[in-house]
């Protein structure tokens, strides 16, 4: 068997970093999007690995937590913790005894939900928590530490043109690393199945759900909706749910980093978590998988197609500041008279607007409510961008530029 490439990722240097900095580090992140591949490639030389996902190795965790760490002394790395939550306890006493002992453990795990609920309870203070979503593009193209395009002049970097046919076909590949490494695979297969072994495996193990079709149905109403007010109720009552139910089932979908949570933006903070949000899927692939698009020239064509290219702007910016170790504070405005910017990122103390737009050929009109946003925050709003399907950088005037997607 031939071994597939590695595709080196952004998160390296801030790994490696914690490994040098903590006790213990934590990776989370969803299935499939190359924790361990990672782990191995950059740690094999230092860490010795240990996977927790087989019953048996399982077991012997569980049974013994003392000595099963006993038989696998630090530096280790345990893949697949969250299988073995009883050993988190024993890990602290371990690292208390030796507390100026930096790069012990590193844990990885795919549900974030148990996963850092242990670590909290069990590691405050010891552990580094990180986290690997799917690719970025700049990781997928070989440009892993290549910066966002407001945040520095790439003087002397190639464009990377990509046509746009070549462009949806991306999106409906998606951003997990096996599809770039292989693009021979069968994408309706994969996406088929990583979905079915997802309701299996993790949305069982966090919460007892016994009809799976209708939770997978509730998954599919979530994707036609991608992108817009999320109205959980209207959800609730389609599906014949207690709306307390969806609520948990979002949690579920949140905590296992399959969509991303949009609040708007207020400066009153408190506002944030009582309005209204938006959700996206953190993979534009799987979004197009749940809303039956398998062929590029329907999607571009499909009254999603709007939500697909905003999902993967968004999805872009999330990823890029989850592997530089950042939390991503990004959010939506929208005013009661309906004018709004679809993603605003806070960072270095500046509110940055973007607006996406569908057409490759931007027009001053598209910056229309980047303009609004500016004059009401003042110094404190940035320039602001349109980002688009085309190949064009244009300034749009009021201090808005037109950006290419593939600048992302």
């Amino acid at each position: 068997m031939v071994a597939l490439p590695y595709i080196p990722r952004t998160l390296e240097p801030i790994l490696l970093r914690a490994t040098r900095e903590f006790p213990v580090v934590v990776l989370t992140g969803p299935r499939q999007s190359g924790k361990t591949t990672l782990l191995k490639h950059l740690l094999a030389k230092r860490f010795d690995y240990v996977s927790l996902e087989t019953p048996d190795v399982r077991e012997a965790a569980e049974v013994d937590p003392r000595g099963f760490l006993a038989l696998h002394p630090p530096p280790v790395i345990f893949d697949e913790v969250h299988f073995a939550p009883n050993l988190f306890p024993y890990i602290k006493e371990r690292v208390d005894g030796h507390r100026q002992e930096k790069g012990q453990y590193v844990l990885s795990g795919s549900q974030n939900l148990s996963l850092i609920g242990k670590v909290t309870e069990s590691l405050a203070g010891r552990a580094a928590i990180l986290r690997l979503l799917p690719l970025t593009r700049r990781e997928a193209t070989g440009r892993p530490q290549s910066p966002l395009p407001w945040e520095a002049k790439r003087q002397g970097e190639q464009r990377r043109k990509t046509p746009l046919i070549d462009l949806w076909k991306e999106f409906l590949r998606g951003s997990y690393p096996e599809l770039w490494v292989d693009p021979d695979r069968d994408l309706t297969l994969w996406h088929g199945s990583y979905i079915q072994t997802y309701l299996e495996r993790d949305v069982r193990s966090l919460r007892q759900i016994g009809d799976l079709t209708l939770f997978q149905g509730f998954l599919r109403l979530l994707a036609a909706r991608s992108g817009q007010l999320l109205n959980l109720t209207e959800m609730a009552r389609d599906l014949g749910l207690a709306v307390n139910t969806a609520k948990a089932w979002l949690s579920i979908l949140e905590a296992t980093f399959q969509v991303w949570v949009l609040r708007p933006y207020f400066a009153n903070v408190g506002k944030r978590l009582v309005k209204t949000p938006k959700v996206y899927f953190m993979d534009v692939g799987t979004l197009c998988y749940l809303a039956g698009l398998r062929d590029p020239l329907h999607a571009t064509s499909s009254p999603m197609s709007g939500s697909i290219f905003e999902t993967a702007v968004l999805s872009e910016i999330v990823k890029t500041f989850a592997h530089r170790g950042e939390e991503p504070r990004i959010y939506f405005w929208r005013t009661s008279s309906g004018t709004e910017v679809d993603i605003v990122v806070e960072m270095a103390g500046k509110l940055i607007p973007i607006e996406v737009k569908l057409s490759s050929t931007p027009r001053p009109t598209m910056a229309d409510g980047i303009k609004v946003f500016r004059e009401l925050f003042g110094n404190t709003a940035s320039e602001g961008y349109v980002i688009h399907p085309g190949e064009i950088r244009l300034p749009l005037g009021g201090g808005v530029v037109a950006l290419p997607f593939s600048d992302l």
